[in-house]
């Protein structure tokens, strides 16, 4: 059995992969949106155990942000170390570092992380979360940004098709806003993943992710917002390649 609680990105990650990963990407420039077409590349490498339990990962999110990381695990503690790059409003690329910690089993962990912007000399996050994990059911609760409480779940309906709902309740202290989002994923083939989510806010989305070969992988998501009067749909495409 593995004692190892992972790292602590991992916690409320599987909820957050089904009710935001690969829906569209949002750059924080026009250079790369037009006519509500979003696209970006999605690249990353992990280079396994170059001593007992350290790995380094780079990864590069053309043409919104990239990072260099290190990852240490060994049994009840995982850390994480790097430095990355982050597209500021102005089209200007800021350094950034970040570190986070967790320490727990398997089943349960709990760990905090931050950024530190060395462009603004200010802490752009700090978070703090715990985690609970069996068989079927994962369940998290998150402190973002010392604001953004966060309560996820991940319940996993058949694992052979991927077939999983997840589920995320979020309430922001500073603005008083609540919002409740539900969404589930489904393997039509087992390189073929279809998404859906909805949530209070009234938006809407939904995705097709292809895997066009082992490591390659396209997404083409949309997404609609009800409460907003002109009722466009945002449309984006990405392209992962994972060595």
């Amino acid at each position: 059995m593995s004692y190892c609680p992972g790292l602590y990105f991992d916690i409320g990650k599987k909820a957050r992969d089904v009710l935001y990963k690969d829906f569209s990407h949002q750059p924080k420039t026009n250079e790369t949106n037009y006519q509500g077409c979003d696209w970006s590349f999605d690249i990353s490498c992990k280079i396994q155990d170059i001593i007992p339990g350290l790995s380094a990962l780079v990864g590069l999110v053309i043409p919104h942000s990239g990072k260099v990381e290190l990852q240490y695990m060994q049994d009840y503690f995982g850390v994480t170390g790097g430095i990355g790059l982050k597209t500021e409003p102005i089209g200007v690329f800021s350094p950034i570092l970040n570190f986070s910690g967790v320490v727990g089993t398997s089943l349960f962990s709990f760990g905090t992380g931050f950024s530190f912007d060395l462009g603004t000399r200010e802490f752009d996050k700090f978070d703090t979360g715990l985690s609970f994990t069996n068989d079927l059911l994962i369940s998290s609760l998150t402190l973002d940004k010392l604001d953004t409480l966060k309560a996820s779940c991940y319940y996993t309906v058949n694992p052979l098709t991927k077939t999983a709902i997840a589920a995320e309740l979020k309430h922001s202290f500073s603005t008083s806003d609540t919002s409740f989002s539900v969404g589930a994923q489904h393997a039509l083939m087992p390189l073929t993943v279809l998404k859906a989510k909805v949530d209070t806010h009234g938006k809407v989305a939904a995705m097709i992710q292809q895997g066009l070969w082992d490591k390659l992988f396209l997404s083409i998501g949309g997404k609609i917002d009800f409460m907003d009067q002109r009722r466009i749909p945002n449309i984006g495409l990405s392209m992962a390649i994972k060595v």
